[in-house]
């Protein structure tokens, strides 16, 4: 079978699912709504319930099919780029700029607007301060890279931590709430959906020399790969991706570590079907998820980040045990 072939054959398979996927999280919330309704909603703003399906659950779903893209994709890249299984969207400090950015905007009772532009500012900053650290004498390596974003997000998490300490009791709930990832305070998805659509688009040209780098930076020179080159788009697209995703429901954990390790396992490393099929499996958990924190204590909601905590931790313990004994 080519790998254009496979590529369709999941893509279809995938694509299948996420409407399904979609449809249940249109469907399923503290009010239950049958399909039918669900989609008279959709097509007729006048019908019973189509205000929580337009205004509420299909921006929500909508918002964590995104963010769900965008971290599995961000997080095969760091993969490739670190040459480690265990990287993850958050590994170099982006998560942490933007905490600080969030969270200083709620500890100054900013509305959504300051908190989405603190946010992404935030995380900007972090991705600015890693690069130029890493880069600044042009002898970027992965492990230069990694110790640089681990201090940066160290340094992100002692600010977090004060602020955290010091913040008005009446706002520490939202503060905590971000910190764990939560699509349930009016999320905008425009930016999620249009981050992993032009995302995805940059990063597909790259696919080949991605599948040369693998082998090393070496084998990859003497293919005639522009490695430096490359190697800064891995990381901007990477970065960038994370950023959106952060700035638009907080810090989400696990989709981007184990969901790359799932699409792998399924269609091989060949990064030409992997990065796409990676952003649609991780949309695809994500809107899951996210109809899970709705579900399972309701009328209250979870944070996504706790189902994806508690689901993530599990498979990567048991991909961790399955490696290990291959």
């Amino acid at each position: 079978m080519t790998t254009r072939y496979r590529l369709v054959l999941v893509v279809m398979a995938l694509s299948l699912l996420a409407v399904g996927a979609v449809a249940i999280g249109l469907s399923v919330g503290s009010v239950k709504m049958p399909f039918a309704e669900v989609m008279a909603g959709l097509l007729d703003p006048a019908a019973p319930g189509a205000s929580v399906i337009r205004d509420l659950r299909l921006p929500r779903t909508l918002a964590a099919f995104g963010c769900g893209g965008l971290l599995a994709l961000a997080g095969a890249l760091m993969q490739v780029l670190l040459r480690n299984p265990l990287a993850d969207p958050y590994i170099l400090g982006i998560s942490g700029g933007a905490g600080v950015g969030a969270l200083l905007a709620i500890f100054f009772g900013l509305g959504v607007a300051g908190l989405n532009g603190f946010a992404f500012a935030g995380a900007l900053l972090a991705i600015l301060i890693v690069f130029g650290l890493a880069h600044g004498d042009g002898s970027w390596t992965q492990t230069r890279l990694l110790l640089t974003g681990v201090m940066v997000a160290a340094g992100c998490g002692a600010v977090i931590t004060l602020l955290l300490s010091i913040a008005p009791e009446e706002r520490l709930r939202g503060m905590l709430f971000w910190l764990m990832g939560d699509f349930s305070q009016g999320v905008n998805p425009t930016y999620a959906l249009i981050g992993v659509a032009v995302i995805g688009l940059l990063t597909a040209p790259l696919a080949r020399d991605l599948n040369v780098l693998i082998r090393g930076n070496d084998t990859a020179k003497a293919l005639g790969v522009s490695v430096s080159m490359v190697r800064i788009a891995i990381y901007l697209l990477a970065s960038m991706a994370t950023a959106v995703s952060v700035t638009t429901a907080g810090s989400v954990g696990f989709v981007g570590l184990v969901i790359p390790h799932l699409t792998r396992m399924m269609v091989g490393n060949d990064q030409r079907v992997l990065l796409p099929t990676s952003m649609l499996a991780g949309g695809i958990f994500l809107v899951l998820a996210d109809t899970l924190a709705r579900v399972l204590i309701a009328p209250q909601q979870l944070p996504v980040g706790v189902v994806t905590a508690l689901i993530g931790v599990p498979v990567f313990l048991y991909l961790l045990n399955r490696t290990r004994y291959q």
